[in-house]
C-alpha cells in the first residue's frame, strides 16, 4: 500500500474529486481558500494544490477465469 500524491490517470483523479466533493458536502472543511462556493471546484482547487492523497494498493488485477466461449450464447 502507497500513499499517492500524483494521479497516474484522468479518471483516477475525476474519482478523488469526487469522492473529496462527497466529504464536503457531508460537513468537511475546505483545505484551501477559495471564492467559490460548488464542493466539486473546492475539490479540484485542493488536488491541484497538492492537499488532497490517496492510496494505491498493491494488488494485482486478475481476470476470472471462463470455461467454454469467451462470448455467452443466450438461446431463446
Amino acid at each position: 500500500m502507497t500513499i499517492e500524491t500524483k494521479f497516474d490517470s484522468n479518471y483516477r483523479k475525476v474519482l478523488v474529486a469526487a469522492r473529496r466533493a462527497r466529504q464536503l458536502q457531508s460537513g468537511s472543511h475546505a483545505l484551501v481558500p477559495s471564492r467559490s462556493n460548488k464542493v466539486c471546484r473546492i475539490a479540484q482547487e485542493e488536488i491541484e494544490a497538492g492537499k488532497i492523497a490517496y492510496v494505491k494498493l498493491e494488488t494485482e488485477v486478475q481476470k476470472p477465469l471462463v470455461e467454454g466461449p469467451a462470448i455467452p450464447i443466450l438461446l431463446s
